[in-house]
């Protein structure tokens, strides 16, 4: 199988997640604390994938200046357009709650929150591609991907379902999203392959940051505002459940 079209198919399983979390949720009604603790270890998860095993194989592939330069450059670049879209009403739109402004209440916020649902999971999906280039898909971060899009994908359609959006916008949303996962993961697999490790290395980079920006502006606080002191105990649980896969894998 081509290593453009495997990456598509592990992309699109990483996406999936969302559509599974938001399926579970709209047909069940998961308690907000049970979505909380899913997520906290969720973000545990993808940071040590982050650590052990994105910003390990950039640094030892690019070096350390071109690795620290995409890693930043990755977080600016989400922050800056998570802040735009914050403004246009998708603030909050990982919270479970009633946070989620309604079409009513901010014209434009469904779309704002669609778009900014795709900012979060490009990313991720990207690393998955550019795995495949070092050698084969990562087990720690396609299980990191996996279990984090699952409470994503809870929390964030619980909010839309409070907000009055229906199963069509929902469905259509992180089934969307679930797509342009698959094909981010191909282009990053198809357009890169054969590229210089440096290259290989700041992109992957650049994702990693981006993915670090969101664990700590939508991840943890969606988390911290229900399981509250418990939070850093299940995110240490998953951190220490990635890093045991990494090594296990490895």
């Amino acid at each position: 199988m081509p290593v453009w079209l495997e990456a598509g198919l592990w992309g699109l399983l990483g996406g999936g997640a969302l559509v599974l979390g938001a399926g579970v949720t709209w047909l069940v009604r998961v308690p907000d604390l049970i979505v909380a603790w899913i997520m906290a270890f969720g973000a545990g998860v993808l940071i040590s994938a982050l650590a052990f095993d994105l910003l390990d194989e950039a640094e030892r592939s690019g070096g350390l200046a071109p690795t620290a330069i995409g890693f930043l450059g990755g977080a600016c670049a989400y922050v800056a357009a998570n802040a735009a879209l914050a403004r246009r009403g998708a603030r909050h739109r990982k919270r479970s709650g009633d946070q989620q402004p309604s079409e009513d209440q901010v014209q434009g916020s469904g779309a704002a929150i669609a778009i900014g649902a795709l900012l979060d999971g490009v990313p991720e999906s990207v690393v998955l591609g550019l795995s495949l280039l070092n050698g084969g898909v990562g087990t720690a971060v396609l299980a990191a991907i996996f279990i984090s899009n699952v409470p994503e994908g809870l929390s964030s359609a619980a909010g839309m379902k409070r907000a009055g959006r229906g199963a069509g916008y929902v469905f259509g949303v992180w089934g969307g999203i679930a797509l342009a996962s698959g094909l981010s993961a191909l282009m990053g697999g198809l357009l890169l392959e054969g590229a210089p490790p440096t290259a290989i290395a700041v992109i992957t980079a650049v994702a990693a940051g981006a993915i670090l920006a969101m664990v700590a502006d939508t991840m943890i606080p969606e988390a911290f505002e229900r399981a509250h002191v418990v939070t850093g105990l299940i995110a240490t649980l998953g951190f220490l459940t990635a890093f045991s896969i990494e090594r296990i894998g490895g």
